[in-house]
C-alpha cells in the first residue's frame, strides 16, 4: 500500500514495513526501499525463504514495468546470455546441429570457424562433448557443453557413416558471431537473405556483395534483399546497411523525452551497387531494424520496396546489464524515417504491395494482375502521401492506411520472382521509383 507519504508492506493486514516514501526521482532511495522491504518479506514468509534471488528479481522487475510499453522487460541470467550470443557472439566452435531420435548430427558448419578448420563435415554424428555423452540430452544443454570461454577446449567423440569406428577431435573455442546473410547469385541478380541484425550483419552483406562482383563473368543487373521475417536487432547495423546503398542524406531519426535520445543518422557511403536497381522484400513480421532499412532506403529513393505492410514495430531498447548478469530493457525513443513518419504502430509500406488482401482498384488488376501493385500510381502515391505525412497519427487512421496492403506472413518465392521481374525491366524499376521518389520529396517539402 501506498499512502500519500509512506509505503505500507502488508500480510493479511498485518503491517511488515512502513517507511517514507522516497521522491519520483530518487532512484537511489526507491532501490533501498525495495531491498528492504523484499529482505523484511523473506524474514516473514516462509514461502519467500524457499524463492531462488531470480524468483525474487523477476516480481519486483516485473511489477515495475508492468506499467510501461510490452518492449520494456526483464530477462534473467539465462535468457540474457543467450540474447547477448544473438547480438553480439559467443565462445564456440562454428556448428549447427540438429537432433534426430538420440542423435546429435552437424547440418551446417560456419566458414571460418574451428569446425570449418578441423575435420569436421556435415553429416557427422557427435557423441559426446567432452566425456558427457550427449544421447537423451536436450538441445539447450547440449549448446552448453559446446559452447564455452573463448580459447578453451573442447574434446568431441564423433562417427561418421563410412568410417567404421569413433574417433575424438580437440577444437579450441573461437568467437562466434551467427550467422545472419545468406546469398546466391542467378542470372546476374543478387540475393541476400538477411535474417536479422547481429554485429556483423552489414558487414556480411557487403561481403556478400563484393564477392558477387568478383565472381560475376557477366556485369550484375541488380540485387534484391529478403527482409521478410526479419524480427531486427540492432539499430547502428541497420544504419550500417543502408549506408551501404546511400552516399548522403538522412537515415533515421531517434526521439525520446530525455535529450541524450535523440540522434540524428546521416549517410556517408559510397553506394556500393554503383546505382544497379535494388528491391527490398518485406512481410508483417519484418520489424524494428528491418524497417529502418527499408524505410530509410525508399525514402531516399534509392529502392523499390516489395511485399505487405511490416510490422510496425518503432521504437528503441536500450539495454542495462545488471550486476546477477541479466538484463533491463527500456523503451527509450520512437523511430522518425526521413520523410517525418513515425514507424511505431504504421510501419513500412511497400510501393509494390503483395498482399492477398490489398485494397487494389480493379482497373489495376485487369492490366497486369501481378504488377497489380504497381499498376495504379495515383493510387499508390496517395496512400504513401498520406502514410508520410509526419505527426502522429490515431489508431483509427494507422489501421485505416495499413489495411491498404495488411501485414502477412509470406516466404515463398512469389514476392522473389516479382522482384526479379522489376529488376530486368528497367522501365518498369524506374517507374516504381518515380512513384517513391516523387512522393518523398513532396513530403519532404512540406516538412521544411
Amino acid at each position: 500500500d501506498a499512502g500519500k507519504n509512506e509505503v505500507r508492506l502488508t500480510d493479511n493486514g498485518r503491517e511488515i514495513v512502513r517507511e517514507a516514501l522516497p521522491k519520483s526521482d530518487d532512484a537511489y532511495g526507491w532501490a533501498m526501499l525495495t531491498a528492504r522491504a523484499s529482505q523484511a518479506a523473506r524474514a516473514w514468509s516462509e514461502e519467500m525463504r524457499r524463492a531462488s534471488p531470480e524468483k525474487i528479481y523477476e516480481a519486483v522487475f516485473d511489477g515495475m514495468l508492468t506499467e510501461l510499453d510490452i518492449y520494456s522487460r526483464y530477462s534473467g541470467r539465462e535468457e540474457a546470455q543467450r540474447n547477448r550470443a544473438r547480438r553480439d557472439g559467443f565462445g564456440g566452435i562454428g556448428v549447427r546441429f540438429r537432433q534426430r531420435g538420440d542423435i546429435t548430427e552437424v547440418y551446417r558448419i560456419t566458414p571460418g570457424t574451428p569446425a570449418a578448420e578441423a575435420d569436421l563435415k556435415v553429416g557427422d554424428v557427435i557423441v559426446s562433448a567432452d566425456g558427457v555423452a550427449l544421447k537423451g540430452l536436450s538441445a539447450r544443454k547440449i549448446v552448453k557443453l559446446l559452447r564455452g570461454p573463448i580459447d578453451t577446449a573442447v574434446r568431441l567423440r564423433l562417427t561418421r557413416p563410412e568410417r567404421p569406428d569413433s574417433w575424438s577431435l580437440d577444437l579450441v573455442r573461437a568467437h562466434i558471431v551467427p550467422v545472419t546473410v545468406s546469398h546466391t547469385v542467378k542470372d546476374g541478380i543478387i540475393y541476400a537473405a538477411v535474417e536479422s541484425f547481429n554485429q556483423k550483419t552489414a558487414s556480411s552483406v557487403k561481403k556478400a556483395i563484393l564477392t558477387a562482383k568478383a565472381e560475376a563473368k557477366a556485369p550484375l543487373k541488380g540485387m534484391v534483399m529478403d527482409l521478410r521475417g526479419n524480427p531486427g536487432g540492432l539499430l547502428r547495423q541497420s544504419v550500417k546497411l543502408a549506408n551501404l546503398f546511400l552516399t548522403q542524406g538522412h537515415i533515421i531519426t531517434t526521439r525520446g523525452r530525455h535529450p541524450d535520445s535523440v540522434h540524428h543518422y546521416n549517410a556517408d557511403g559510397d553506394d556500393i551497387l554503383n546505382g544497379l536497381p535494388l528491391v527490398i522484400l518485406i512481410d508483417g513480421k519484418s520489424a524494428s531494424a528491418a524497417e529502418i532499412t527499408a524505410a530509410a532506403l525508399q525514402d531516399r529513393g534509392r529502392a523499390v520496396v516489395v511485399g505487405t505492410s511490416s510490422y510496425g514495430k518503432g521504437s528503441v531498447q536500450t539495454v542495462i546489464r545488471l550486476p546477477n548478469d541479466g538484463e533491463l530493457t527500456i523503451t527509450w525513443s520512437k523511430l522518425i524515417t526521413p520523410t517525418g513518419y513515425t514507424l511505431h504502430g504504421l510501419g513500412v509500406h511497400p510501393i509494390v504491395c503483395t498482399s492477398s488482401l490489398a485494397e487494389i482498384p480493379e482497373d489495376a488488376k485487369a492490366k497486369d494482375p501481378i504488377l497489380a501493385g504497381i499498376g495504379a500510381e495515383h493510387y499508390q502515391a496517395d496512400i504513401l502521401a498520406h502514410w508520410r505525412r509526419g505527426g502522429p497519427l490515431g489508431e483509427e487512421e494507422r489501421t485505416r492506411l495499413r489495411d491498404t496492403c495488411p501485414p502477412e506472413r509470406h516466404d515463398d518465392t512469389k514476392d522473389r520472382d516479382l522482384a526479379r521481374r522489376i529488376i530486368e525491366d528497367r522501365t518498369l524499376y524506374a517507374r516504381a521509383l518515380t512513384y517513391t521518389s516523387t512522393t518523398a520529396r513532396a513530403d519532404a517539402a512540406a516538412l521544411e
